[in-house]
């Protein structure tokens, strides 16, 4: 990666991605080039079937580029075999869902410290951890509780936990507001920002949601697989 790159979290190079719709190649990306600089707090935005979630599966390495380059916090997804590529995303990014996706068998502090289970952190630091971002987050008196003890709002906020925990370089958040009601968003975008600032961690959103987009630092619209707009906001 060039030297001016290494500011930067996600750079990519003229990334394409196409599908064969019944033997017909669709191009769902078309030649992006993007740079999201460390500690932003972005949003993608665009109609369905405008490239989004198939974008933000690319940049993350669960979907192969048709043609292009990606790299994630200075590395280039290509050139990682398949394990090195897993364990790469495993300790360098953070998954929210708009679905949850939490574990259901297991409670509220094991699931926020699953991942760094997984990585061979320390028993005494996992719960350092877990303590602090589950106070942040509010989730104070719910650590023993299993998620269908929870609220919507709460189980998207363990997921938020869960992504944040682990210390990631970047967390992608894929319509994270969509099961939740106006002021459960809102209480949660705003968390999600104040975590961004005192963490300093790299959030991108794929969303539809007003709310987000209003909030948001910088807005990426896409179209028809391009980039239609980038806007930064103060």
């Amino acid at each position: 990666m060039n030297a001016q790159h290494t500011d930067r979290v996600v750079v990519t190079k003229n990334v394409t991605k196409e599908y064969k719709d019944n033997g017909v190649p669709v191009r769902a990306v078309q030649g992006i080039d993007l740079e999201i600089g460390r500690g932003e707090f972005t949003a993608i935005v665009g109609p369905s079937g405008s490239g989004k979630t198939t974008f933000l599966n690319v940049i993350s390495g669960l979907d192969k580029a048709t043609d292009g380059q990606v790299w994630l916090a200075g590395k280039q997804l290509s050139e990682m075999s398949g394990r090195e590529l897993s364990d790469f995303r495993r300790d360098h990014i953070g998954f929210i869902f708009q679905a949850y996706n939490l574990i259901p068998v297991l409670t509220v502090t094991e699931n926020v410290e699953y991942i760094m289970l997984l990585q061979g952190v320390h028993p005494g630091e996992r719960r350092r951890r877990v303590s602090k971002i589950l106070g942040e987050l509010g989730l104070e008196g719910v650590e023993n509780r299993f998620p269908t003890q929870l609220s919507g709002g709460q189980q998207q906020r363990v997921a938020v936990a869960r992504a944040i925990v682990s210390e990631p370089a970047l967390v992608l958040a894929d319509e994270p507001t969509a099961n939740l009601d106006s002021q459960t968003a809102i209480d949660l975008i705003d968390r999600m920002r104040e975590l961004n600032e005192s963490h300093g961690v790299t959030f991108i959103f794929s969303t539809h949601d007003t709310k987000i987009m209003e909030r948001a630092r910088r807005l990426i619209a896409l179209k028809d697989g391009r980039i239609d707009t980038d806007e930064v906001r103060s």
